[in-house]
């Protein structure tokens, strides 16, 4: 066995070491986060969101009470109109 091949398959295995003298002069450096207007304002619309009901009781309590008493009709032609519009605006 020749030993220069083992001293270059040593090399190539070899781990690199690290420079220590860099890690110190960054070591007093720190990071730093800067959220813009928009971001905050992004953020306290999506608390709001958050924060709000997902059910209107002020809107659904009247239909509610309407379905249960079986009183709630719907106008099949204004429903269909309606559907009509809706149809066309996604199309």
């Amino acid at each position: 066995m020749r030993i220069e091949a083992y001293t270059q398959v040593q090399q190539i295995y070899k781990t690199p070491k690290t420079d220590n003298t860099r890690r110190k002069a960054n070591a007093g450096v720190t990071d730093q986060l800067q959220i813009s207007s928009l971001g905050k304002d992004y953020q306290s619309a999506k608390q709001a969101v958050t924060a709000s009901r997902d059910i209107r009781e002020e809107i659904t309590a009247p239909l509610k009470n309407s379905i249960q008493a079986g009183t709630y009709r719907v106008d099949a032609g204004e429903f269909a109109d309606k559907l009509l519009k809706k149809m066309r605006e996604v199309g």
